[in-house]
């Protein structure tokens, strides 16, 4: 006799699932958005950035225009120290100008020295030190400015042979071309304007 109680199969118990696959047609490739992936929003063709967007009020304007200052006298100071003629002082301008530099440049003046020394000379000479010492600082001072002078003069001659070989044309004063020279010469080498483009000792064309 069949028992009443007879358990249920899985089969009975569970209602069948119809599985239904995917319909795809031949040589489709399905999208990111038919896959459930997220896809990330491209950026706009033309994105307008903060630095380009119109100022909020006139004080963001008035930054903006501080910051633009700033950025464009670096970059003139910048060319300058490089020698761009089109950003250079009307002292510096000009090709023998530029030749006279490297002459200066390219050689270790006495000249260099001489306000270092005038200070040491002036402390050496002062009525408080020995005697002795304010007569070494008085010859210090003459030697000095002796080989100042005569530093000014040897660059001088070459200057003024630099330009007949390379500017027999020009009309350059060669009295201001040697004046130009020697204050070039008195400046420390890391103080010049332009900054040194040749080496010491380097051969000038």
């Amino acid at each position: 006799m069949p028992s009443l109680f007879k358990r249920k199969t899985v089969e009975e118990t569970e209602p069948a699932v119809e599985v239904v696959e995917e319909v795809r047609p031949k040589g489709r490739t399905l999208s990111k958005r038919e896959l459930g992936q997220e896809t990330k929003k491209r950026p706009s063709a033309n994105p307008r950035s903060a630095a380009t967007a119109p100022p909020a009020d006139r004080k963001e304007a008035l930054k903006r225009s501080r910051e633009k200052a700033r950025e464009d006298r670096a970059e003139r100071r910048a060319a300058m120290m490089a020698g761009d003629d089109r950003y250079l002082l009307p002292r510096d301008k000009g090709p023998e100008r530029a030749m006279v530099r490297d002459v200066v440049d390219r050689r270790l003046t006495i000249g260099t020295w001489f306000f270092g020394g005038a200070l040491i000379v002036l402390i050496g000479s002062s009525a408080a030190m020995p005697p002795l010492v304010q007569a070494v600082s008085n010859v210090l001072w003459a030697l000095l400015a002796l080989g100042t002078l005569v530093d000014s003069i040897l660059l001088g001659r070459e200057v003024k042979r630099r330009m007949r070989e390379q500017f027999p044309k020009s009309t350059q004063k060669l009295t201001s071309l040697y004046l130009y020279a020697s204050m070039r010469g008195l400046t420390f080498r890391r103080l010049r304007v332009p900054k040194p483009r040749v080496k010491i000792g380097q051969k000038l064309d």
